[in-house]
């Protein structure tokens, strides 16, 4: 346990649009956040190569650029933003416990956490190869989608998120292959139904990749096993779709914060405020319905506005 301890009035964990955010508000309210920016700085939007839905960029912009054009803002109103993570968190009093990295121990007035969530992925080399270079392997339709118009693309996924992501898809390609590990759908049956009387839609049960196919810079393809066969087939696509969910990181607020059954916070009603007094979540830690960068940013306002209110109302 460290023996100097720093006293603040507002600790942001975690970045990404939600924390940039929240720390651009906070800082203008003269809380005088301090921001950990956790193990991926940026967040998500920093394997996202381009963005062209977040308004304000009309020719589009770079995750990673849009996520250092946040940060210099929150840094011009005066946010301490510093490398590390929270490693354990005591929330029970009325000043709040935070340690970084182990070592540094944090006494907080207000705790906004934007620690966000991962997307899973399959974890084939080649997979991940194409996901940072930014060649064709996606998590998130809604947000890449438009890229692949007209074009054939590969989802993988059997819930109701890749369900929905397929359908999603089919608006904008000329053809969805869907690949569903298992001889059945985890999907309700009404998004089942949606899929499979989708025309340009076509689903593969009991299937797999077993290697995404490319140049090397880009995707071409991807080779398909049959899990009960074990027979392999090449299908064409210049782009893949992982849709088998994220994970939200709140496993060091376990025991401490509500959460969903899958691990997500729980927020108030329309707040940011979590079951513990002076203590906000933000972005897509407690967002598993809309993920998108836009959304996230108006959390991290909506956080940051209720911090200031706690602080004025004690």
């Amino acid at each position: 346990m460290s023996q100097n301890i720093e006293n603040i009035k507002c600790l942001i964990i975690g970045s990404g649009p939600a924390g940039y955010t929240a720390a651009i508000y906070a800082a203008r309210a003269n809380m005088n956040p301090v921001m950990y920016q956790g193990m991926q700085p940026g967040g998500q939007l920093t394997t996202t190569n381009e963005v062209e839905n977040f308004p304000g960029y009309p020719e589009g912009v770079t995750g990673p650029e849009m996520m250092n054009q946040l940060q210099a803002q929150a840094k011009r109103f005066g946010t301490d933003v510093r490398d590390g993570w929270a490693t354990k968190v005591d929330l029970s009093g009325d000043v709040k416990k935070v340690w970084i990295n182990d070592t540094i121990e944090i006494h907080a007035q207000t705790v906004i956490i934007s620690t966000g969530a991962t997307a899973k992925y399959l974890g084939l080399p080649s997979e991940q190869h194409y996901l940072q270079m930014g060649g064709g392997v996606s998590a998130c339709a809604v947000c890449d989608g438009f890229f692949y118009r007209k074009q054939d693309v590969i989802i993988v996924g059997a819930g109701d998120s890749a369900c929905e992501e397929a359908h999603y898809l089919s608006h904008l390609c000329n053809k969805v292959t869907m690949l569903v590990r298992s001889e059945k759908f985890r999907a309700s049956k009404i998004m089942e139904e949606r899929v499979r009387n989708t025309a340009n839609i076509e689903i593969l049960m009991s299937s797999e990749i077993d290697e995404v196919l490319g140049d090397g810079q880009l995707v071409s393809g991807v080779r398909v096993v049959n899990r009960v066969t074990g027979e392999k087939h090449e299908i064409a696509a210049t782009g893949v779709f992982v849709a088998i969910g994220h994970k939200p990181n709140t496993d060091i607020f376990a025991g401490q914060l509500n959460m969903d059954e899958t691990g997500y916070l729980i927020t108030e009603g329309k707040t940011s405020k979590t079951n513990i007094p002076g203590v906000f979540a933000c972005g897509d830690v407690q967002d598993k319905d809309y993920r998108q960068a836009i959304t996230a940013a108006g959390s991290g306002c909506i956080a940051a506005l209720d911090a200031e209110r706690y602080l004025a109302s004690k």
